[in-house]
């Protein structure tokens, strides 16, 4: 069940990022699946891979906050 939840949020991320061109949400949206395998990692007991994705979860959000910024 670990590894369905790991790969539908590895698989949203990249969803997501490839779609971001299109939206803010899509980086919103990139950020929680970044936080979702992340969260992956961390159960999975990967935890160097918990947190590059903690990582890019915050990167991503940073990125949404300007471009929700720039739009306004």
């Amino acid at each position: 069940m670990l590894t369905y939840f790991g790969a539908a949020a590895v698989a949203f991320m990249m969803l997501c990022y490839a779609l971001e061109a299109r939206g803010a949400a899509y980086t919103f949206l990139f950020a929680l699946g970044c936080f979702a395998a992340s969260a992956y990692g961390w159960l999975a007991g990967t935890w160097p891979f918990g947190v590059v994705e903690l990582a890019w979860g915050f990167v991503a959000l940073r990125r949404w906050r300007s471009r929700v910024a720039a739009a306004a």
